[in-house]
C-alpha cells in the first residue's frame, strides 16, 4: 500500500493538489520565521523542484514535513553563505607587497618561462600534469576520467615533469 502512495505522488493531479495544499502556508512559514530578504518564494519553488525530483522516494504522508525541511534547510544555507560573505569583506585585502621590484620582476619572469613550458608539453602531458598538480586529482582518478591506464598517467606526468625541469631553471 505504501509503495502506492509513492507511486501517486509523481502524478501530476496529485502533486499539484499538494502544491495548493502547501504552497501558501509554506511561503507564509519562511516569511515569518526570517522575512522578505531571503525570498521565500523562492525557498517554496525550490523546495517543490526537490519534492518533484524525489517524489518517487517521499510518500504523500511524510510530504509535508519534507517540503518545510527543504525550505527551511535552504534559507539557513543562504544564512550561512550571507555570514561567511560578510566575514570574508571585514578583512581589508592589502593593497601593498613587502617584495622588492626585482622579486615582482622575477615572479613575472618565472611565470612567463612557466606558461611557455606548458605550452611546449605535449597535449597529453599537459592535461595529466594539470589534472594532477593544479586539480589535486589522483592518478588512479586522472586514469578513469581520461579512459587510460594508470601507468600511462604516471608516464605523461613524470616526462611532462622531466620537460618542465629542462625548460624551466631553478626547479628542484
Amino acid at each position: 500500500m505504501n509503495k502506492n502512495l509513492q507511486e501517486n505522488i509523481c502524478e501530476e493531479k496529485l502533486f499539484s493538489s499538494i502544491f495548493m495544499k502547501y504552497s501558501k502556508s509554506l511561503h507564509d512559514f519562511l516569511y515569518y520565521k526570517y522575512g522578505e530578504y531571503l525570498s521565500p518564494e523562492d525557498k517554496v519553488q525550490e523546495a517543490f523542484i526537490k519534492l518533484w525530483d524525489n517524489c518517487k522516494n517521499v510518500s504523500l504522508d511524510k510530504a509535508k514535513s519534507f517540503l518545510f525541511t527543504v525550505a527551511n534547510n535552504s534559507i539557513l544555507n543562504d544564512i550561512k553563505h550571507k555570514k561567511v560573505v560578510l566575514n570574508y569583506q571585514k578583512h581589508i585585502p592589502k593593497n601593498y607587497t613587502n617584495e622588492s621590484p626585482e622579486f615582482l620582476m622575477e615572479e613575472s619572469e618565472y611565470m612567463q618561462k612557466y606558461q611557455k613550458a606548458l605550452s611546449n608539453l605535449t597535449d597529453g602531458q599537459r592535461e595529466v600534469f594539470l589534472l594532477n598538480r593544479i586539480e589535486g586529482k589522483k592518478h588512479k582518478e586522472i586514469a578513469s576520467l581520461l579512459s587510460i591506464s594508470v601507468k600511462a598517467v604516471e608516464k605523461r606526468l613524470y616526462g611532462g615533469l622531466k620537460k618542465l625541469r629542462k625548460e624551466i631553471e631553478g626547479i628542484k
